[in-house]
């Protein structure tokens, strides 16, 4: 296929933009921060959410073990996983943290870390070195950057024998680097530094197999790619390592006597009252998204990823900047550096809020994040691309851009 045929079929919408919720009025280029759920998948979970009120004894003491169960099942094949290896939790960040409150470092320890780590979980990381007097190292990987080969030589040149965890993401939020991820945990491992990554982005976006991967530890969500009902995450812990972890809740399955399950499925499949509806619409979203293409979730990736490169692209030659890194670190994300904010003082919002990010919304009726990093006044414009986006969008954001930093 020529790059003008693949253009010409990017330059309208996979599938209809109405199967979303999202305001029409708003041209939504911002699927990474929060996702978005399709409405089919949102009557799922209602009927959930129906069925616990109208018993909740039933559903809670009775059902809701078998259901999370199935859940997990079909979360697991999609994943490459064990189910036994993983279980639900509200999101990545729960997920890292549940990992690291649970292990126990001493003083003179190294915590592996990158400076492209989420900031959520990269303070996790530091409250945990804290406690435990142990030290943080950070990996300074470039952005932007020509190679991967310089990602796993930013992260190797830092381990040292006293490294006993390598906290990494998959996908990095602020940049949008698909990391060599399987060479990083392969060659980590063959240090014996075991890895944490943090795979917020990348179930939905890229190819996901953990039993190839090997990571020890790894937390994802679902609400993101995969389109799912905010509040489904997971964690997969490899089952050698399962004693040691538990929620961030201890509750009623610390002291079971039950032998029918393990004790890492028994505690964090019960933490307290919740609403699991979420979790329990996470097969509904993998069926309902993988059938809008008819190459199901292979051809969702590839034709969002195509969208992702046309779409940076369009906006650096617009700007006159240079690609800042190859194509095979992208996947449906794509950051580009931008001229230094004029006002650096900080946002009051605890995420990331930018004037130019105002701006866009304001005069163009374009949602994205402008993102500071690695400091301000340093800052990056980061692309989503999902089935319901398309080229003449991003061609609408790059001369908003043009004429906004004139």
């Amino acid at each position: 296929m020529t790059r003008k045929q693949l253009n010409h079929l990017l330059d309208r919408p996979a599938c209809d933009p109405r199967l979303w919720l999202l305001d029409p009025q708003v041209v939504f280029l911002n699927h990474g921060s929060f996702g978005s759920c399709p409405r089919p998948v949102l009557d799922f979970q209602r009927r959930i959410r129906d069925r616990l009120e109208r018993q909740p004894v039933q559903f809670f003491v009775r059902d809701l073990e078998r259901l999370l169960d199935e859940a997990r099942g079909a979360l697991a094949e999609f994943l490459g996983a064990d189910a036994a290896e993983l279980v639900f939790v509200p999101n990545a960040t729960s997920g890292v943290n549940s990992v690291l409150r649970s292990l126990r470092f001493k003083r003179g320890d190294e915590l592996l870390v990158t400076n492209h780590e989420y900031n959520a979980c990269r303070n996790a990381l530091d409250f945990v070195a804290g406690r435990a007097g142990a030290r943080v190292v950070v990996a300074e990987v470039p952005f932007p950057l020509d190679e991967a080969k310089e990602v796993v030589d930013a992260v190797l040149s830092r381990v040292t024998a006293r490294t006993r965890l390598a906290l990494l993401d998959h996908v990095t939020s602020q940049t949008g680097l698909v990391l060599p991820i399987q060479q990083l945990v392969k060659r980590l491992a063959e240090r014996g530094v075991d890895a944490l990554v943090d795979g917020a982005h990348a179930p939905g976006m890229v190819p996901v197999n953990l039993r190839k991967l090997g990571a020890t530890y790894y937390a994802g969500n679902c609400h993101k790619w995969i389109c799912a009902p905010k509040g489904a995450g997971f964690l997969h812990v490899r089952r050698a390592r399962q004693k040691s972890i538990r929620p961030l809740s201890i509750s009623h399955g610390a002291n079971s006597p039950r032998t029918d399950r393990s004790r890492f499925l028994i505690e964090f499949g019960w933490t307290g009252t919740w609403d699991p509806s979420a979790c329990l619409s996470v097969p509904e979203a993998l069926r309902f998204v993988g059938s809008l293409l008819p190459g199901g979730w292979p051809a969702v990736m590839r034709r969002n990823r195509r969208l992702a490169l046309a779409a940076r692209k369009i906006i650096c030659k617009t700007l006159r900047i240079d690609l800042p890194c190859p194509d095979e670190l992208i996947g449906s994300l794509a950051s580009i550096p931008l001229p230094d904010a004029l006002d650096d003082k900080p946002s009051s919002s605890p995420l990331y809020l930018d004037p130019l990010q105002d701006k866009l919304l304001a005069k163009d009726g374009i949602e994205l994040p402008i993102i500071p990093w690695p400091a301000p006044p340093k800052r990056l414009l980061r692309v989503s691309a999902q089935l319901y986006n398309s080229l003449p969008q991003y061609e609408r954001l790059a001369g908003a851009l043009k004429h906004l930093l004139s």
